[in-house]
């Protein structure tokens, strides 16, 4: 599978569709590559990994040690940088820390939370060489800010959202927790792909963080995420054999020993 680039992601606006999913580490990033276009490097393992509320508490050391595990095990794939929060609070923090993560990772790209507001912060990484990821809608990086996980519906800031960061040179924009049909406006409004995540199907691709997607994170679950396994089911199942089999000397069998 050829590795995506910046310019074959944009070419595919309003074409086939672009799979996105988080990865964490080696392994599994391994798993995933071969069936996705794109692997972030999501700031929610510090909730999945780090068994935390949310994802403030992030770091980038933290952040820059599961980017290098996944670019270890996906070095084919085309990898975004999940910026944490406090990272990118102005254009030369920012800076600051995108290089880090090009000089201290195979990391592709980077990712950040925000909207207009966040277009000059863009336009600086961008014109210095930093292929930025925008993201606008739902930001979790904002859940207490905003008092939770809240549904937005404001057109009007998201279209100047989408069309600033467009503007700013961000080469595709992720679109959380709108209505189906906003979505859609928004992704006509930009020549760049939007990645949807609780945003319908007429967007440009769709991203899911990897433990909801499979049924291993357990605490809760958004609408719009689909189970395509039970995961933490069928890992629960596999523990309990095992134990039971220790327990009762059936493992090892001959079979399992020298």
């Amino acid at each position: 599978m050829k590795k995506e680039t910046v310019r074959t992601i944009k070419a595919r606006k309003g074409k086939e569709k672009l799979v996105m999913i988080t990865a964490y580490d080696a392994l599994f990033a391994k798993l995933f590559a071969p069936f996705v276009d794109m692997l972030l490097v999501g700031d929610s393992l510090n909730m999945s990994f780090a068994g935390r509320k949310d994802t403030l508490s992030a770091t980038m050391d933290q952040m820059l040690y599961h980017t290098k595990a996944v670019c270890a095990g996906a070095p084919q794939s085309f990898v975004i940088f999940d910026m944490p929060y406090g990272s990118y609070t102005d254009p030369t923090t920012a800076l600051q820390n995108a290089i880090r993560v090009y000089q201290e990772s195979d990391a592709d790209a980077i990712k950040l939370e925000g909207g207009e507001e966040k277009a000059p912060i863009v336009k600086h990484l961008v014109q210095n060489g930093v292929a930025v990821m925008g993201h606008i809608g739902l930001l979790p990086q904002h859940v207490r800010g905003e008092g939770g996980y809240k549904v937005v519906h404001d057109q009007n800031r998201l279209l100047r959202d989408a069309q600033a960061l467009e503007e700013a040179g961000v080469f595709a924009l992720i679109l959380e927790g709108v209505k189906a049909t906003l979505a859609k406006d928004i992704t006509d409004s930009v020549s760049i792909p939007v990645i949807g995540i609780g945003a319908g199907t007429d967007v440009d691709g769709q991203v899911l963080v990897w433990s909801d997607m499979l049924g291993l994170f357990e605490e809760f679950k958004p609408k719009f995420v689909k189970k395509y396994c039970e995961g933490a089911r069928l890992v629960k199942e596999a523990v309990q054999r095992y134990a039971d089999e220790v327990k009762s000397a059936q493992f090892p069998d001959k079979d399992h020993s020298y």
